[in-house]
């Protein structure tokens, strides 16, 4: 999504991906193959998996990448880059291949969710993009399953625009939130681009507008017949509101025979609240009216909520999932595994740390996901060399890749290799899916994680391990960087 058409996203970039694309031109090393990997570290609010999304946006991003002459002319005008450079770029393109992992899918740290191989000037600059977008929606995605497995099947619907940091923060995180399993979003442009459902009745002011709140209420009930939902705590919510809300229901839906509608909702104890209103709204005869609730809600004050008794069937969810509030940050990172040498043998790179997370896991790699044969659940998953095969037919030794000693072996499992070719010497061969069925295999992959991977606070590890090649391939290029 590119809000300014005028904005060649090409320039998105960090500069020094500029000045090393340079320095690879003039040093000869343009079309040297090397292989990147986009992972991250570390589950954002500490849970026990993320969510891939920001695919589309990506492989919209790679179709489109070149340098206009008005990019070229400013980058002469910095006076750093060689002409012979600034000519190269007038016929740039994305030339290399793409694997990645599908939105939707459940992910777990220092696996590969996306992996670009190419020559080193391509790999180099597209690192930003694709760290700022899959970043950016696979943090939203995970807060936003956060807050809807909280919800218990109830409705979560996106309601944070106005609290976005920036246009395409709004429109993307409402996109990225649908993927994560709310039912829409408040978000007009985000239902227009991407078909996220859309929906909104009234603020504040629309009741302050009228000379009463019952004349609000009315109106608005003549106006939109077919399921209103009126936000009741304007003025006093127990003494007025309510009551203002069943008297519209009464005069205005009952004698055309309509039942559907609701309360919203968005100040107060929202426990005592919801417990009087759903009393109140039964005894007038309206079981049929939801109670709809926001006021920046999130998955813990949404859990203990419903612990509490509340009456609530439908959460807006705003400020707390578009920002992703508790830990606005998905440390997504973009790291050299390996290149080719002349001859076309894959040569394996690694990045060495004395912070030990920060190891990398060197070579161009497949990534597998063990389910067990019996019930369909996610064991583990399992990095190995390109060239290596899994035989889930035969117990398999797994070997952790931060432990020389731990190993274990697993049995009757069924595997599913994760990546899935994206672009192939530049040109789409994926079948980019549509946002429900995205949705759908979000939700169906996450059914298969047990239970205690999908706790809130101290989930059970789900374990990311190697196959002996590459460990074995890890550790020896460990002793010869370090001895």
């Amino acid at each position: 999504m590119q809000t300014n058409p005028n904005i060649n996203l090409t320039m998105l970039c960090d500069f020094y991906e500029l000045t090393m694309a340079n320095g690879y031109f003039c040093s000869g090393m343009q079309d040297k193959i090397t292989y990147f990997d986009l992972f991250f570290r570390k589950v954002p609010d500490e849970g026990g998996f993320a969510i891939a999304a920001g695919l589309e946006q990506a492989i919209e991003y790679i179709q489109n990448l070149h340098f206009g002459e008005d990019d070229i002319a400013y980058l002469r005008s910095r006076g750093i880059f060689s002409e012979d450079f600034l000519n190269y770029l007038r016929t740039f393109r994305f030339t290399g291949d793409i694997w990645a992992v599908p939105e939707g899918t459940p992910i777990f740290p220092k696996e590969p969710i996306l992996t670009v191989r190419a020559p080193a000037i391509e790999a180099q600059l597209v690192e930003t993009f694709l760290l700022l977008t899959l970043n950016h929606q696979s943090l939203i995605a995970t807060k936003a399953n956060r807050v809807c497995r909280a919800a218990k099947g109830r409705v979560v619907l996106e309601f944070g625009s106005r609290r976005a940091q920036g246009s395409d923060a709004a429109i993307l995180g409402a996109r990225a939130a649908y993927i994560g399993g709310c039912a829409g979003t408040a978000c007009t442009l985000t239902d227009q681009v991407y078909g996220v459902p859309a929906g909104g009745t009234m603020a504040h002011s629309w009741v302050q507008m009228f000379p009463s709140q019952y004349e609000a209420f009315r109106t608005y009930c003549e106006i939109y017949p077919d399921n209103p939902t009126l936000l009741v705590d304007t003025y006093n919510t127990l003494q007025s509101g309510i009551p203002d809300a069943i008297r519209a229901f009464n005069e205005v839906l009952k004698p055309r025979g309509l039942t559907r509608c609701g309360i919203r909702l968005d100040s107060g104890d929202m426990t005592y609240l919801t417990k009087k209103a759903r009393q109140m709204l039964d005894d007038a005869g309206w079981q049929s009216c939801t109670i709809s609730c926001s006021n920046a809600l999130d998955e813990y004050l949404i859990r203990d909520l419903l612990l509490q008794g509340a009456q609530i069937d439908q959460f807006g969810v705003g400020e707390r999932l578009i920002t992703a509030r508790s830990e606005p940050v998905f440390g997504g990172v973009y790291k050299l595994v390996a290149m080719e040498g002349d001859d076309g043998k894959v040569i394996p790179k690694i990045k060495v740390s004395e912070n030990v997370g920060k190891i990398t896991n060197p070579h161009f790699k497949k990534l597998y996901r063990f389910f067990g044969a019996d019930n369909g659940k996610a064991i583990a998953d399992y990095l190995c060399v390109y060239d290596e095969t899994v035989d889930d037919t035969k117990d398999l030794e797994i070997f952790d890749p931060d432990a020389t000693w731990k190993r274990k072996t697993v049995y009757n499992f069924q595997a599913k290799e994760l990546m899935v070719p994206i672009f192939k010497n530049g040109e789409l061969v994926y079948r980019l899916p549509s946002l429900p069925e995205i949705k759908a295999y979000c939700q169906q992959q996450i059914d298969t994680l047990w239970d205690e991977v999908k706790r809130f606070d101290n989930p059970h590890t789900y374990y990311v391990d190697l196959s002996q090649k590459l460990w074995q391939i890890k550790y020896d290029l460990l002793r010869e960087k370090t001895f």
